[in-house]
Parts: C-alpha cells; structure tokens; sequence
C-alpha cells in the first residue's frame, strides 16, 4: 500500500494523542496496565530471512517482530530472472538496487563514449531523468549507443529519477513482519516516500554516437564491494544476484562500447581494513567503478581512497543520510534511499501499534547513529518527549577476532525505563541485542507464542 505524507502526519498525530485508549494505532491495552508485552521492531539491516539463526536458541524470538526495508514490489520476471543466476535466493532484498547500479553505470558509460570514470559520473544522473524512457537493458543500451539521452526506469528505479545529489528522489519501503522464524511475504505492505520534484532537472552532457573503432578505453571493468562476510554477509546473495545479473544481461544485449563488460568480484567484509584492501586490489587491476560497499560506514571509510583513485563508487545499500553530504567529487552514487524517507516509514510502523515508552538501539556508526535520530526526531514530532524516548547504542566491532558485544546493562535500562518497544538498528551482530534483552526477562511479545 502506499501513504502519501498528508496520511503519515495523520497517523502520527492520531497515535500521539490516543494512546489512553483502544485506538487505530492497534493497541487496546491502557496505559495503566502494568504487564504488557514489549514489541519488537528491526530494519533493513536485520529484517531478513537469516537473522533468526543469529539467535541460535533464542531464534523464536523474532516471531512476530516488524521492521522496514527499501523494497519496491518486484515483478515475478525479475525474480525468475534473479532465481536463473542463484536459485539458491531465498531474499530479494536490494537485489533491485544492486542490478540497477550495474546498469546505470553501463548506459552512463555508452553515453560517454568511454570508460573514464570522471566522464560516466557526468552522465550518472542524467541516465535517470528527462530524456527517451526505457525499462530494459537491450531497449536503453540501444538508444544510448544512438547518443540519444534516456530515462532508465526499472526494477528499483520506477516513480522518479535521481537528485542532484546521485541518489533516489523517491522510494519505496516494505512494512516486514515475522511470522514463527520466516518473513511472510502476504503480511507485507508498502509505503511510497520521497518527493518527484526532487529529482533534478540538469541536462547531461550530450551522448556519444557510438561509431567503430574510436578510442573508448573499453572493457568497462566493475569492481565488487559487496558483504561476501562480516555482520552484513546475509545480504550478500541478493546483492550479488542483482549485480550478476545485470552484468550477464548487459552482455548478452552486445556489452558497452563494443565490448563485453567485465566484473571483479571483491569483498568489503563489513569491515573498513578488510574494504580498504579490496579498494587497493581493485585500483591496481584498472577497475572502472565499483559497486559497494554494503554499509555506508564503510563507503565512508573507503570513500576518500576511490575519489583519490578518480574512480566511481556506486552502491546499492548505503542508506546514511550523512553520504548526501559527502565530499565525493561528484563520483559517489547510490540506488538505495537515504535513511531521511526510512526514518519516517519506520516512525510509522511503531506508533500503528500505539507504544507509551520507545527504546531505540543503535550500533554506533553513521548508518546506526543516523538513522536512530531521524527516527527519534520523527517520533518528536507525534509528540513522544524525552521522557517517552530511550536511546541506546553499542560498539559493533570489527573483525573475526572482536569480543561478543555486551548489552547486558543496555538491557536493564530499557527494563527500568519500561520501554513497550524495541527498535533495534544494526546487522547480524544486533542478535546479540535481542538476546541480552531475553535473558534480562524483558517479556518481549515473541515469547510464549
């Protein structure tokens, strides 16, 4: 389903003020009661089909956990197509973005007339916005090796192109839920955000004709960046499905500029050292642009190396709403939403359920930190004071080798503070987080069921 804006002030409003009684916001227990349930909540970080395991023998607990995650309704043709290249994928979460940041790069490229990264990130935006529209790859590389200027519209790109900024105007976001262990896909509900005027309005520089035997620099090389381990290893499949993919689709519709285009694979291991490493290996191998990393900590940590190198980083899954700011040269790109539209469609999942008391925990990063705010600022506005809000956070770690985290004092305060709801912002390492609060007997809602 999707909300336009004027409906998500309605419902924070109407949850801020009707919390003393059964109310639409879906909770019928008054706010005397002194035994109730704690509700909790995830993102797109933890709201997949593999965080149970997480949990080992507290794996239950997820029953009935919700959470959101930038996801358009895919059509059952992409997910056929996904399933061809691993029919393994049991997630398709920002697989969409993934494919999408390969072809845009591509058709960027082609327009360019060259694989000079400094030259396709000029066409990056423009791909997206204001020209011919085409919604498949063979269709787009077409008219781009005509020079003619398109607006790329697919899997994750459908209502509105991209800012000035190189990330999405607009998106789409899932409402999740567990049901026993398993995300149920038919309790799913969707949430437009986002606004189309947003996108920007520049021309590109004009396409190149492609004409035979002109210097072009081709193959274009990409280079992965992805979470193949580390705390984000279990988004790695869909993210390397969409970009594997898109690179055999590319191909078979002739490659760019005369050339099939070539990937590297590449691990970011959720981890600045081991991304770092992966950056160096890919700027010795003459790599183009890659495409990563997986968490916006580490785009940040790698950032300045690619722009150094003068190469693209364009990735699928970096949501931090401080990486629109970024001092990237123009040559930072990203499919995935900033964390500005999640916070509002997280903020609406919790007050539906009218909570009197909000913990917000957070791994202490730019994606964790940055998204808590936004929410804590949109649950503000419904009227949740500080007395109403609890913010939490914990040192993820880093490596193989880092020590469990410890959230056990985490845990009692949010017992003493009387929270109802748990939101829970981090990756794999946030079930640790959710085991501290078990094992504190904070009656969280999953248990017993």
């Amino acid at each position: 389903m999707h909300m336009s804006r004027g409906s998500r002030t309605a419902i924070l409003a109407a949850c801020a003020t009707a919390l003393l009684a059964t109310s639409a916001c879906g909770n019928d227990q008054p706010e005397e009661a002194t035994t109730q349930q704690v509700r909790l909540y995830g993102t797109d970080g933890n709201m997949n089909n593999s965080f149970p395991e997480e949990l080992e023998d507290h794996a239950d607990l997820v029953n009935g956990m919700k959470g959101t995650t930038p996801l358009t309704p895919l059509p059952e043709n992409f997910k056929k197509r996904l399933l061809s290249v691993d029919p393994k994928l049991n997630s398709y979460v920002y697989a969409a973005e993934a494919y999408d940041a390969v072809v845009i790069s591509a058709l960027a490229a082609q327009l360019a007339g060259t694989t000079d990264p400094a030259e396709i990130a000029k066409q990056i935006v423009g791909v997206t916005n204001g020209g011919t529209p085409c919604g498949t790859v063979s269709q787009c590389l077409r008219l781009a090796r005509d020079g003619k200027d398109i607006e790329y519209r697919s899997a994750s790109i459908t209502r509105a192109g991209f800012t000035d900024a190189g990330e999405p105007a607009t998106a789409s976001y899932a409402t999740l839920h567990f049901d026993g262990q398993q995300l149920n896909d038919a309790k799913s509900e969707f949430v437009g955000a986002g606004d189309e005027s947003a996108a920007s309005t520049k021309a590109p520089p004009k396409g190149t004709k492609e004409s035979v035997g002109s210097p072009s620099g081709a193959p274009l090389v990409f280079g992965g960046l992805l979470p193949k381990t580390g705390d984000l290893a279990n988004a790695y499949p869909p993210l390397g499905a969409g970009a594997a993919l898109a690179i055999k689709e590319i191909n078979a519709a002739g490659g760019v500029l005369g050339e099939d285009v070539v990937w590297i694979d590449g691990d970011d291991g959720t981890n600045p050292t081991v991304a770092k490493t992966t950056v160096a290996s890919h700027i010795d191998a003459g790599v183009h642009v890659i495409i990563g990393a997986g968490g916006s900590g580490i785009s940040a940590a790698v950032l300045d190396d690619v722009v150094d190198a003068g190469l693209i980083l364009f990735s699928p899954s970096n949501t931090a709403a401080s990486l629109t700011d970024a001092d990237d040269k123009g040559l930072y790109f990203r499919t995935a939403p900033s964390d500005g539209l999640q916070g509002r469609a997280l903020a609406d999942v919790i007050l539906r359920d009218g909570p009197h008391k909000i913990a917000i925990v957070a791994r202490k990063d730019s994606y964790g930190e940055g998204l808590q705010d936004i929410v804590r600022a949109e649950l503000e506005r419904a009227g949740f004071g500080g007395d109403r809000v609890k913010l939490l956070g914990y040192e993820p770690g880093e490596g193989t080798d880092a020590p469990p985290i410890d959230f056990a004092d985490g845990a009692k305060q949010i017992k003493e503070f009387g929270a109802d709801a748990v939101l829970v912002i981090g990756f794999d390492e946030s079930a640790a987080v959710v085991r501290a609060l078990a094992d504190a007997n904070v009656p969280l809602a999953a248990l017993g069921r």
